[in-house]
């Protein structure tokens, strides 16, 4: 690190500990002991502690726990300014149902909630596999989802853009958006080649998911009128 002074921040647990074989590893991307995740936690983590001059460290001993020390620069002005700015625009309301498959409970639970407020009916899935168990189960029914929100990582080897031309497959008129804190991803700048119709990055801001989640049903709803109008002029004709 740069000389200078540092903010320390100090996490520490009473777990099971670390393996040394595993410290050596333990901020490379993808590696991970667990049977569940994708082992980019910390390697994100390391990343985001780089970009801004910091460093974060850990030590761990077995059967005593573990404890990552994070070193950010301190700030040289006010951290929180006197106004905050007012950058958050309407919140739009809507109907429809909504089907979010993230692995993330937390990201669930806010999409199930904040959309439930604007007025959608929301379902949750953790993986892909549940998500298109619970989309056939409601094509079956008669209820189909009027948008999916498919997290582009997933896990049990099924990742956004599998999943979503397994569900094109049950319904070609499928309609789905893309989500991913990773906005590096090709996927996201060129989700229409993968047949997505819209995308949201994560951190999601209520607004933008509000907007983002009506424009995308409201563009296949007025999709689904043109295509039924068409439909029946040719019938007419015919």
């Amino acid at each position: 690190m740069k000389p200078g002074d540092y903010v320390r921040v100090a996490i520490r647990d009473e777990g099971s500990g670390i393996r040394e074989d595993h410290l050596k590893r333990i901020f490379d991307p993808y590696f991970t002991t667990k049977a569940k995740g994708n082992g980019l936690g910390l390697a994100t983590t390391y990343s985001i502690m780089k970009n801004h001059g910091g460093l974060i460290t850990v030590k761990s001993r077995l059967e005593f726990g573990s404890t990552f020390t994070l070193y950010l620069p301190a700030a040289r002005h006010d951290a929180v300014p006197r106004e905050l700015p007012r950058t958050m625009g309407p919140v739009i309301t809507g109907t429809g149902r909504v089907l979010i498959v993230d692995d993330e409970e937390a990201i669930r639970d806010l999409v199930e909630f904040t959309l439930s407020e604007l007025g959608y009916e929301v379902a949750g899935a953790e993986t892909a596999l549940e998500g298109l168990a619970l989309y056939q189960e409601k094509l079956d029914t008669g209820e189909r989802f009027d948008l999916v929100i498919l997290d582009l990582t997933l896990p049990g080897g099924m990742g956004g853009k599998e999943a979503l031309k397994r569900l094109l497959e049950i319904d070609p008129t499928v309609n789905a958006i893309v989500s991913s804190g990773y906005a590096m991803d090709s996927t996201m700048s060129r989700y229409q080649d993968f047949g997505f119709r819209g995308v949201i990055a994560k951190p999601y801001e209520i607004a933008e998911l509000g907007r983002t989640v009506y424009d995308a049903i409201q563009s296949s709803r007025v999709s689904g009128a043109i295509d039924f109008g068409r439909d029946q002029l040719a019938a007419r004709v015919a």
